[in-house]
């Protein structure tokens, strides 16, 4: 079997859902039995479908509450990875961003990466007195923190629940260095909080930007702001004070690798001052997820061209995990887009603020009334 030979095995029962991403629910790599609905099975619930009228399915999120002990978590260092701490408040995204590299570790928690990503979704509701905690640790040195390593910590859910404003508020009083990565405008609610960072070097926001096809940056991030909403985001945060970066993630060769100059014009117009880039990553049953979407998405035409240029970049396989080229490739289409982003942050004078994140004005918890009041209640 080749590496994306999946055909009917995973597909969903009533064929892809209403705004979802995914159009599989591919089986759990850990585990070892996984039930498959034949292929006549699904043909048939789909002639029903259709003769009832049709329609996409819509498939509702669900939220589960994570009883963490720790919120601050600490990343093994790599060559590609250029942070050592991240702050998760969920797990899962409702986004749905096809090509999502962190859908993989919904498997951790039994999971699908599949729809299961994108509707059955973790929150942490007490990230915020975890994070006044472990701020409080004589230990605790104040370096930068990444928010939404793995998931947008301004996915729709926020908007109920509201723990990513909780630990930013937080981080802002302590003044505790801290990015997030987001494709939505949502974070402009918390512009107050991210202009105060900002004012003392502790913080910046990076914007992903994959596409400015708005029918296109639809079918690949359903729930997400749209390049118009990340432009605007730019900026009003830009405006307030705040350090933007964009990251132009990821890059889908025979697809949208051609708006390279067009994204970094129009980001840096928009006053971002920093840009990077990744080539679309494919691990595990991702790719499966993927390349269903690419045989239905706006241009299916593509498909072959894209799946080809992605094995040129990695020695005839659809991904290659090494650290040092999961993310940039190697050949002549991995060259190329290298060059063109080159080229055009020169042009576009981007990149030429490189200061890092300071603590110095890092203000440690002070636990010790709350400690008082523990001990009179014991």
């Amino acid at each position: 079997m080749r590496d994306h030979d999946f055909a009917y095995r995973d597909a969903l029962a009533g064929g892809p859902a209403h705004r979802r991403g995914a159009g599989l629910n591919p089986g759990n790599r850990f585990e070892d039995v996984r039930l498959h609905v034949l292929g006549e099975e699904l043909d048939r619930q789909l002639i029903e479908r259709e003769a009832a009228g049709g329609g996409l399915e819509r498939v509702e999120r669900r939220v589960y509450a994570d009883a963490t002990k720790t919120i601050i978590n600490r990343v093994q260092s790599t060559s590609d990875v250029p942070f050592d701490w991240t702050l998760n408040p969920y797990r899962g995204c409702e986004h749905g961003c096809v090509y999502c590299f962190a859908r993989p570790y919904h498997e951790y928690l039994g999971f699908s990466c599949g729809l299961d990503f994108e509707t059955k979704l973790v929150a942490k509701p007490d990230a915020q007195d975890l994070l006044v905690r472990e701020l409080a640790r004589p230990g605790w040195r104040p370096e930068p923190i990444v928010m939404s390593a793995i998931t947008d910590v301004y996915q729709p859910i926020e908007h109920e629940h509201r723990i990513t404003r909780r630990c930013l508020e937080v981080l802002a009083e302590h003044r505790q260095p801290v990015s997030t990565m987001t494709k939505s405008a949502m974070v402009l609610r918390d512009v107050d909080l991210w202009a105060e960072l900002a004012s003392v070097n502790a913080g910046r926001v990076t914007v992903t930007l994959v596409t400015l096809d708005d029918d296109l940056a639809r079918a690949l991030e359903p729930r997400a702001s749209s390049p118009a909403g990340r432009l605007r985001a730019i900026r009003e945060l830009t405006a307030a004070g705040i350090p933007v970066t964009v990251n132009v993630a990821p890059v889908i060769p025979g697809l949208t690798d051609t708006e390279m100059p067009r994204i970094l014009e129009a980001v840096a117009k928009a006053g971002a001052r920093r840009a990077a880039w990744v080539l679309l990553r494919l691990p595990h049953q991702l790719k499966e997820v993927f390349l269903e979407w690419l045989g239905r998405s706006v241009h299916p035409e593509r498909a072959k061209k894209v799946e080809s240029l992605l094995r040129q970049a990695h020695e005839g396989k659809l991904y290659k995990a090494q650290k040092d080229r999961r993310g940039r490739g190697r050949g002549a289409i991995a060259t190329q887009i290298a060059q063109t982003f080159d080229v055009f942050t020169r042009r576009y004078g981007l990149n030429r603020d490189v200061r890092p994140l300071s603590g110095a004005h890092f203000r440690r918890p002070d636990l010790s009334g709350q400690l008082d009041l523990f001990e009179e209640a014991g």
